[in-house]
């Protein structure tokens, strides 16, 4: 998962200038009904200490054994058969809270997957030794976790080194409710009268259109101009073993063609790992799609206390109450206000903006908040010919 640090210091490409980031808001008082990071994360917990005891079974261990060290990620309740009957419907009823918790639909499936904590553990684990489970936490400053054995006793970790026993955690398939969730997010945010294009996803574009000069228009016979990201990096540090790949994606949001505001939303699914240079070649603002030559971007974290529909009405309570007055006014700060206060505690979802960018920008443009960089360039998407 990625930190939330100063981004590392090497970086030498010059940077545009970027208004300051406004700082978390304060933590309010904890809402009756639990938030949505604690019901994550009780289900998650409920399904580990439910998947340790179902390990006393030497058959159905050597089963996820197999799974755990041919693939990255098991989904183990889908791995669950007929003898695990009991298993199969706590982590069913699991998934379904959890999906219950974010927003997301209720016909997702499976969002509960198991992997091994740590590469170093394979030699235990195919040795025999028989694993503790533990759930993944959202807290990338934990010190400890906890993880249970097959009789159901919790027991104590530290959270910066990874133990010589094997562990396997179970976590969440970020992948799929990112995907799901910026679905939920695009339809409830034009049921709010928000618009909002479809999840745009990572694709890099072919060399048939490329085009890197200032563009003259926004659009044009036969295509459209775009901003395409070259390169983008966010910051590294260390952090819990337990912890899984980001899942990144950016709110673009800008001045429609009406003059209403808007927000579409880029999914980032390559964004896996901080320190770690990307170069994906993706569409990140389609030009076509606003009135005025500037947008802003906001770059967010997929975890367990995002609830999509929660985030859309709250980002467009906030939107619709700003009009267009002739001239760009910048978002950036109107979606961070929304960000109900309790994401700001533990482990923050918003990792980084980008103020003012524009169809020009051929460059590269550090966040506005130190914890990333990206390149940009213009790029013009060619009309198919038929």
């Amino acid at each position: 998962m990625v930190s939330l640090v100063a981004l590392s210091v090497g970086q030498t490409a010059a940077a545009l200038p970027a208004a300051a980031a406004p700082a978390a808001p304060a933590a309010s008082a904890a809402p009756t009904a639990p938030a949505a990071a604690s019901r994550v994360a009780s289900a998650q917990d409920q399904a580990a200490r439910a998947i340790a005891r179902s390990l006393s079974d030497p058959a159905w261990r050597a089963r996820v054994q197999h799974a755990a060290l041919t693939t990255d990620e098991v989904s183990v309740t889908s791995l669950a058969g007929r003898a695990e009957g009991d298993l199969k419907s706590t982590l069913a009823t699991a998934d379904r809270r959890i999906a219950a918790a974010k927003g997301l639909d209720a016909g997702i499936g499976s969002l509960l997957r198991l992997r091994l904590g740590d590469r170093a553990m394979r030699g235990g684990l195919s040795a025999g030794k028989v694993p503790w489970v533990a759930p993944a936490t959202a807290d990338d400053h934990a010190a400890t976790i906890v993880a249970y054995d097959v009789q159901g006793r919790a027991h104590v970790l530290d959270a910066r080194h990874a133990p010589a026993r094997p562990v396997y955690v179970v976590d969440i398939d970020g992948s799929k409710a990112l995907a799901a969730g910026l679905g939920v997010l695009n339809r409830q945010l034009r049921h709010y009268g928000v618009d909002s294009a479809a999840p745009e996803v990572a694709a890099a574009a072919g060399p048939r259109t490329g085009a890197t000069r200032k563009p003259q228009a926004q659009t044009a016979a036969g295509g459209f101009w775009t901003t395409r990201i070259s390169a983008v990096e966010l910051s590294d540090d260390e952090e819990p073993w337990i912890k899984g790949d980001a899942e990144i994606y950016t709110l673009v949001t800008g001045f429609g063609q009406d003059g209403a505001v808007r927000v579409d939303p880029v999914d980032m699914p390559y964004l896996d790992n901080d320190g770690t240079v990307y170069r994906p070649g993706q569409i990140l603002v389609n030009w076509s799609n606003y009135k005025y030559d500037l947008a802003d971007a906001v770059m967010m974290e997929e975890d367990g206390s995002t609830n999509y529909r929660d985030l859309a009405k709250a980002i467009a309570t906030a939107l619709l109450t700003i009009t267009d007055q002739g001239t760009y006014i910048p978002l950036v700060n109107a979606i961070l206000d929304a960000i109900p206060n309790d994401w700001w505690t533990d482990d923050p979802d918003y990792v980084d903006s980008w103020y003012t960018l524009a169809s020009s920008d051929n460059g590269t443009r550090y966040g506005a908040r130190g914890n990333g960089w990206m390149t940009v360039e213009p790029y013009f998407v060619q009309q198919l010919s038929t």
